[in-house]
């Protein structure tokens, strides 16, 4: 229906005015005969179609907000590690190291929007070794390895594997013992920057294995060995080298004893998800 036009009654404006004059006129507006339609007409409620976007291509659209990843509270103090691995490492660890990766994941997805809203496990199995996955694959690495890192060092947890989680490992590598000591090794030989990895294969067992910089046993199409991580310990010097300098294995002995092993139980039999 087309609205109809109104009338409208311009009032002047006086310096002074008297009362019966001003009684007028407000008298009149109360009963709406300064502003009133065309007799016979009715007033229309209907929007404007040219309001829609798609009837005016010029109207500016919203684009939908980024679903951003987002770091995780460490959940204890930057010194409830020490001395094994002391504040000043943890605030530039964490702080500094894993706040930029995803801060460049977040980045890296504005310009790859197809990985756009995906969980972080669903974005790294479809990763591949193109140019341009390069931000997505060691941000995106970078952000998971660091998330699993911190829960694996909760502090409190127990000193040692129980119940069926600890008979695979006896099973698989002999002991507890003889497990670390395949971890230890696997994070030694690592050349350069990368991880050591406790994972779970796809027919349900157990491998130590190590990857390069960033990249992650979730990532299928990458990694020689794909699994699901249930353990993984950063080799990056960032992560030790304040407090060993070079003596990589000094560190790995020392976060074989910071390890939470309720948390990597629980990851195992997935009561937990990181």
């Amino acid at each position: 229906m087309q609205a109809c036009p109104q009338v409208i009654v311009e009032m002047p404006i006086f310096v002074t005015m008297k009362k019966r004059t001003f009684l007028k006129l407000t008298g009149a507006a109360g009963a709406g005969l300064l502003v009133a339609p065309f007799a016979g007409c009715e007033t229309s409620t209907e929007s404007n179609p040219m309001d829609s976007p798609a009837a005016n291509p010029q109207a500016p659209s919203k684009k939908p907000k980024l679903k951003l990843h987002v770091q995780a509270p460490l959940g204890y103090a930057l010194d409830a590690l020490a001395p094994a691995i002391d504040s000043e490492t943890m605030g530039l660890h964490y702080g500094k190291h894993h706040a930029g990766y995803v801060s460049k994941l977040n980045m890296a997805i504005r310009q790859n929007t197809a990985f756009e809203g995906l969980q972080l496990e669903d974005l790294l199995s479809q990763i591949t070794d193109a140019d341009d996955h390069m931000a997505l694959r060691n941000n995106g690495g970078g952000h998971f390895n660091h998330s699993l890192y911190w829960r694996l060092m909760e502090p409190g947890g127990a000193a040692a594997p129980t119940g069926p989680f600890k008979a695979l490992l006896d099973s698989t590598f002999g002991s507890t013992e003889g497990f670390l000591v395949a971890l230890k090794s696997a994070g030694g030989k690592q050349f350069g920057s990368g991880w050591a990895w406790l994972i779970e294969k796809a027919d349900g067992q157990l491998a130590v294995t190590s990857t390069p910089n960033q990249d992650n046993p979730l990532m299928t199409q990458v990694v020689d060995e794909p699994g699901r991580p249930i353990i993984g310990v950063d080799v990056w010097e960032h992560a030790y080298y304040l407090n060993y300098q070079n003596r990589r294995g000094d560190y790995l002995q020392a976060f074989t004893t910071l390890l939470n092993w309720d948390v990597a139980a629980a990851i195992w039999s997935r009561e937990i998800e990181v």
